[in-house]
């Protein structure tokens, strides 16, 4: 069996290894870690592989990283990767996890779209991916008017501002995803989705799973001169903010797949969005600061580029990364998210779901 475990922000972790019977249950045999990583003193790299040997087929992650953590001589210095990281990668070889290099990445990126007809198609392409009819993809969002999105289980009336958003010309649109509302304006945001197979993200915590999914998009950032990280569970941050905010959705099939989708703020209208969004108290605080202006710093700001050409680079670092070929939303798929939008996710039964 065989696993890896790309660090995000740091260093690939590779195992492989064999599973066999026990009297006491399945459990790890010639199990041998490897990777790009850093580790003194060198041969620590036996004493990691003779912990996890012996271990029980079904530890977690956690209990398999307590093994290597006991095991390490004093003084061990690793670099770029931890003994959790490796209970990750043993986890995903178990799990018979894929990497992102066993699929052929396909790109789309249209012309502006409606609100609803966004949402419906994210449904619509992952149902497609997890039914296997349709190659994992990443989705280029292009927005044809402002709205705020709503997560799945938020309070309609609770997070938006009625009057307000009436005023300001927007519509309001409820994801299939759970997390926060996203104030949306066509010329200041950028968003993305990735409809994947579940099983690239096999063997990693849901937690897990979120900076996995978006580590290619760090690497876009930092070679535009943004440092950002993760800000547990879904925000990507950077010293002067947060930048964007990031929600999943996991859809059963033929082999299940998962929706991972993005909204950056490229620039932002903030007492607009204050105006629109009801932001409460404990929301604020929860983030460690006071004025809700203060939580995010937009792109613009900080790379100094125009929105195009932000886009641009993203692409081609996951591109450069992962392979990536250009394709199209399918007329029967465009169909499917015609009608999804139009009843569905145009509707007030959807909408207002949870009032």
């Amino acid at each position: 069996m065989h696993g890896e475990y790309k660090v995000p922000g740091g260093k690939l972790v590779v195992v492989d290894l064999d599973v066999e019977s026990a009297d006491r249950g399945e459990v790890l045999r010639d199990v041998r870690v490897a990777g790009d990583f850093f580790l003194e003193p060198d041969e620590a790299i036996l004493d990691i592989d003779r912990a996890l040997n012996g271990a029980p087929a079904d530890a977690t992650a956690e209990q398999l990283a307590a093994r290597v953590e006991a095991a390490l001589p004093p003084g061990t210095v690793m670099f770029g990767f931890t003994a959790e990281a490796v209970g990750i990668a043993v986890r995903r070889a178990v799990a018979h996890a894929t990497d992102w290099t066993d699929y052929d990445w396909q790109l789309i990126h249209d012309a502006p779209q409606s609100p609803a007809l966004h949402m419906a198609l994210d449904e619509v392409l992952t149902a497609e991916v997890a039914a296997g009819r349709r190659p994992p993809t990443l989705r280029m969002w292009e927005w044809g008017a402002p709205a705020v999105v709503i997560g799945s289980f938020q309070s309609l009336r609770n997070e938006v501002d009625a009057r307000a958003l009436e005023e300001h010309g927007m519509t309001v649109v409820r994801r299939i995803s759970g997390g926060g509302a996203m104030f949306i304006e066509p010329g200041n945001t950028i968003t993305y989705s990735l409809s994947v197979p579940d099983a690239l993200v096999r063997g990693l915590s849901f937690a897990d799973s979120y900076a996995y999914l978006d580590d290619w998009v760090l690497g876009a950032l930092d070679g535009m001169g943004v440092k950002a990280w993760y800000q547990p569970l879904n925000d990507i941050a950077t010293e002067s903010g947060k930048i964007a905010g990031a929600a999943q959705k996991r859809l059963a099939g033929t082999a299940g797949a998962v929706l991972h989708h993005v909204t950056m703020a490229y620039d932002i209208d903030a007492d607009k969005m204050l105006d629109v969004l009801r932001i409460g108290r404990e929301k604020l605080s929860d983030k460690g600061t006071k004025s809700a202006r203060k939580r995010v710093d937009p792109l613009r700001r900080q790379t100094g580029l125009p929105r195009d050409a932000v886009m641009r680079r993203m692409i081609e670092s996951f591109r450069d990364r992962h392979g990536l070929t250009e394709g199209s939303v399918t007329p029967e798929e465009m169909a499917r998210a015609r009608e999804l939008a139009a009843g569905k996710f145009g509707s007030e039964d959807w909408t207002a779901r949870i009032p």
